[in-house]
């Protein structure tokens, strides 16, 4: 029985543990907001919605015999970090955030047993790199979801923070694109919308389309231990 099983008390009180520490996430405000506009979202609402949407848009990923499973865990734990680091704007992202977030990784996930926490870290780089199509695919769904719903905000915080569609295109065009192309020819429609309504500056469309922009990493490499393949 477990209270006689030493080792199975121990590897329960650290997985209590981080539950514990991850319910932090709840109190992580989000500059985005609700779909209905009503307040500020939480970390924690905002991986459960991306969540939910993988299973409801599967049909939209890159590859027919995608991992869901290993979506869904990626898009649980991959704004854990904000707990450490905090939640900074997408488009102001720079500095030291990487860095931060590197560290509380470690140290969150460290909470867990070994096996535990090196299997959440691996889901944790996997998601970052974006290279498998699981990745791909949270990623792209990570970068839907503040689109879709600043398109039903008229704009939403794009309007407070100047964002134009220059931006959407060269920070978040890139990862729908490739991780649920029919979803970008969505959103394309969408911010058209914006722009023709004025609630979205269209920015400098040249740049957008630069080569020399940011891209997502080429699949080039597997994530170590992952056992989903890469993009062809």
């Amino acid at each position: 029985m477990l209270q006689q099983d030493d080792q199975r008390v121990q590897r329960l009180q650290q997985q209590l543990q981080f539950l514990r520490e991850v319910d932090k996430l709840k109190a992580v405000q989000r500059h985005n907001r609700l779909l209905d506009g009503s307040r500020r979202e939480n970390a924690a609402e905002h991986s459960w919605h991306l969540a939910l949407m993988a299973l409801v848009l599967a049909d939209l990923a890159p590859a027919p015999s995608i991992d869901l499973f290993r979506v869904v865990q990626m898009l649980l734990i991959h704004d854990i970090v904000e707990i450490d680091a905090g939640d900074t704007f997408y488009y102001n992202a720079g500095g030291d955030q990487h860095e931060r977030e590197q560290l509380a990784a470690q140290r969150l996930f460290g909470l867990l047993p070994q096996d535990q926490a090196q299997r959440f870290q691996g889901l944790w780089e996997e998601f970052e790199a974006g290279q498998t199509p699981e990745a791909a695919f949270a990623r792209a769904l990570d970068r839907f979801h503040p689109i879709y719903g600043n398109y039903l905000l008229d704009g939403g915080t794009w309007r407070d923070f100047g964002v134009t569609r220059a931006d959407v295109e060269t920070r978040s065009g890139p990862w729908v694109r490739r991780g649920a192309p029919e979803l970008w020819a969505y959103c394309q429609q969408l911010l058209d919308t914006l722009v023709q309504r004025g609630s979205l500056a269209p920015g400098d469309t040249a740049a957008a389309e630069s080569p020399g922009q940011p891209q997502p990493a080429p699949p080039s490499t597997r994530v170590p231990g992952n056992t989903a393949g890469s993009l062809p």
